[in-house]
């Protein structure tokens, strides 16, 4: 019988027991859970990453306006601004977090990794991390079982869902997933993967779904930006063997009480946050008023 997932201790000692890698148990859990062979997996988890690719690579070379007209080509306005703050390493993370996001915004083809709100997070991340450090593709493939490991624990202990856990549940848990990937393909241990899921959390606990006119748009953007770069600041801790000090397990446990707890406003329902505020508001009004033009054209 295949891990279940219920928590980071137990697949870590699963690991440690049967003297494998973090990937495997994953791996066993998809061939049991979805009655599919290995072959037909890492198939899926080639097209899945090309998926991906291609996100970021439309996101930065074609139109990317979204019919309200709140994302209007921010990635590449990003990519190309000749203004670097830290590196064009740092940039290019930035830019491809944002191309892959405002795919999904403006409809395109994406990966929910593990959501479309946060699709933008693990495409940016790991596109970066290939690209500065030429990781093959089959090692890749690796860490998007990794990360969907931590995001089987995270989906039991508190939520992937910005409807019931606020969006620390959706770009939070691409952010760990993310930073985990990270360390797992720099060649870190166990621990300090999983240190970099626990100091993730850490960063982006309490964090609320305030979508303005109830549209995947902003602020979900440039937070899947933001937490691109939060992941990777994660990893960098990690993997340099600094400790989360609060265990992983319980750092979820708290996601998911903090999730319990956030009112329902902040639950993606668009009735707190920037979505009420002044602009929001009118933002939302114009949006509906355009969609009800739109129906009557019909």
């Amino acid at each position: 019988m295949a891990f279940l997932f219920d928590s980071f201790s137990g697949w870590k000692a699963y690991c440690e027991k049967n003297n494998t890698n973090l990937f495997q148990p994953v791996l066993s859990y998809e061939t049991e859970q979805k009655g599919s062979s290995e072959t037909e997996i890492w198939s899926g988890l080639s097209q899945a990453y090309q998926v991906m690719k291609e996100a970021v690579h439309t996101g930065l070379t074609e139109d990317m306006t979204s019919s309200s007209g709140m994302i209007n080509n921010g990635a590449k306005k990003v990519f190309n601004n000749s203004i670097v703050v830290l590196s064009p390493e740092f940039q290019k993370l930035i830019s491809r977090a944002l191309a892959a996001k405002e795919v999904n915004s403006c409809m395109g083809r994406v990966v929910a990794a593990p959501t479309a709100g946060a699709s933008g997070i693990i495409p940016g991340v790991l596109v970066t991390l290939q690209d500065i450090h030429h990781i093959k593709d089959e090692k890749i493939h690796e860490a998007l079982l990794v990360s969907a490991g931590i995001a089987l624990i995270l989906e039991q202990k508190a939520s992937i869902s910005g409807a019931v856990g606020g969006c620390q549940a959706e770009t939070g848990s691409a952010a760990a997933m993310a930073a985990g990937a990270i360390v797992y393909c720099l060649g870190g241990s166990i621990d300090q993967v999983f240190n970099a899921v626990a100091i993730t959390i850490q960063c982006m606990l309490g964090l609320v779904c305030d979508p303005v006119a109830g549209l995947v748009e902003v602020p979900c953007v440039v937070r899947n930006a933001s937490a691109a770069a939060i992941a990777n600041s994660s990893a960098q801790i990690a993997i340099s063997d600094v400790d989360s000090v609060i265990p992983v397990d319980e750092c979820a446990d708290a996601m998911g009480e903090v999730g319990q707890s956030m009112e329902e406003r902040y639950k993606e329902t668009a009735l707190g946050g920037l979505a009420v505020t002044k602009t929001g508001k009118a933002i939302s009004k114009r949006v509906f008023i355009k969609d009800i033009d739109i129906i009557d054209e019909d």
